[in-house]
């Protein structure tokens, strides 16, 4: 079992940064690859980026690529979502996701959620 927990969202202007946390519980971390999500109003659920479990390899939507960045860190059983250059459509609730075998159509464990509301 795994509890996914998120931080650091909030209100930015436009061009403005953030970084989102999500920290897990247990002593399995390690084993699983981390996604990020958001839901804009009114929007489905979609694909932001995601890290394998080593941390080694990453992925990212078009929309973001090159302005956010994915880290983890197993030892904190932490991941991270440094967020620069934000954009008014990127106004959405952040989820961070965890699977065992990278499979994001259908991820095993959700956080709660973060708003990120960016400001034009």
């Amino acid at each position: 079992q795994v509890q996914l927990v998120e931080s650091g969202g909030g209100l930015v202007q436009a061009g403005g940064s953030l970084r989102l946390s999500c920290a897990a519980s247990g002593r399995t971390f390690s084993r699983y690859a981390m996604a990020w999500f958001r839901q804009a109003p009114g929007k489905e659920r979609e694909f932001v980026a995601a890290i394998s479990s080593s941390g080694g390899s990453t992925r990212y939507a078009d929309s973001v690529k090159g302005r956010f960045t994915m880290s983890r860190n197993n030892a904190k059983n932490t991941m991270y979502l440094q967020m620069n250059s934000l954009k008014p459509e990127d106004t959405a609730v952040y989820y961070c996701a965890a699977d065992s075998s990278a499979d994001w159509g259908n991820p095993e464990y959700w956080g709660q959620g973060t708003q990120v509301t960016v400001s034009s």
